[in-house]
């Protein structure tokens, strides 16, 4: 994808969601809403939340490949690395990411895990990491492997890490705004007229809390439904890198190697990696909150040449 074209789905993103924004503004003006706040306050906090928003979505964003590193201890491969595999290893990233057209190589490392996955992170096309773990390279073959690569490599072309994070981004934006308008209706419709003190502060800032987590659980549902579609879209993606038969043995290969006791060591190593890999946890809390559709699926579309 050129840079045109990632451009142009950040506009679009960032104008839908302060279109979205300003009409639920708009909605609570006509049911008088703004009344119970101080002037200029509901502008006030639509704005106070697209920043925070945005901010720490994007925040999460810029730290990521840092974050990586750190939590998952993953070690970056050097080019000339004398270790025959790890070259390997490197060359096929390297040779895919050209074949995506990347501005820029990425960063490859290697973390310790007996799970058998992969997957990629960073800010931009340009300071990307591809990292896999010990697991993997032990126990795939090569073109596994470079099935495994093509899948992440197709993550980083596609521009997936700055596409989640603006759909968080805006998730976040409507999470913060609903909840507090929405406590603040309540807490005001629920106090006396005699009742000034700071019990309706209380109120409201449980009101605000309970409304937070209800939200974030309802958008982690949208999160997710993208985060399936973009692992379909980096199935095919990978299978034009390495080929469809690569693609489509390194997905069989993960079915038959996945351990569901190791998978769940690793999702509470570090949950917040969970989504970026290959592959996802098995047996999943409610298919909705799931990161990653069924292997199954992926296979049968790629099969079908669905993908």
């Amino acid at each position: 994808m050129k840079m045109a074209q990632m451009a142009k789905r950040i506009f679009l993103l960032v104008v839908v969601n302060i279109l979205v924004m300003a009409t639920i503004t708009v909605v609570l003006a006509l049911f008088r809403v703004g009344n119970y706040f101080p002037q200029g306050g509901l502008a006030s906090l639509a704005v106070f939340c697209l920043f925070w928003g945005f901010g720490g979505a994007f925040i999460s964003l810029a730290l990521s490949r840092f974050m990586a590193k750190w939590m998952m201890g993953v070690k970056v491969i050097p080019p000339n690395t004398d270790d025959p595999v790890l070259r390997e290893l490197v060359e096929t990233v390297h040779g895919l990411a050209r074949a995506a057209c990347l501005p820029k190589l990425p960063e490859v490392g290697i973390y310790e895990s007996e799970e058998p996955n992969a997957f990629a992170t960073g800010p931009t096309k340009s300071r990307a990491l591809v990292a896999v773990s010990t697991g993997l390279l032990r126990r795939m073959g090569s073109r596994e492997v470079e099935g495994v690569l093509g899948h992440e490599i197709t993550h980083v072309a596609n521009g997936d890490m700055v596409t989640m994070t603006l759909i968080q981004g805006v998730i976040n934006a409507f999470v913060l705004f609903l909840s507090r308008v929405l406590a603040f209706a309540i807490s005001q419709a629920m106090r006396s007229r005699d009742d000034r003190g700071s019990s309706g502060s209380w109120l409201q800032f449980l009101l605000v809390m309970v409304f937070q987590i209800v939200f974030s659980i309802l958008g982690s549902f949208v999160v997710c439904w993208f985060s399936r579609q973009r692992e379909f879209r980096a199935d095919a993606g990978g299978a034009r890198l390495a080929g469809r038969e690569n693609m489509i043995n390194a997905l069989c290969a993960l079915k038959g190697l996945s351990d569901a006791k190791i998978a769940t060591a690793e999702a509470q190593r570090a949950p917040a990696f969970q989504a970026l890999k290959i592959s996802g946890r098995p047996g999943s809390f409610l298919a909705l909150l799931a990161t990653h559709p069924p292997i199954e699926e992926r296979i049968a579309r790629l099969q079908q040449g669905v993908a």
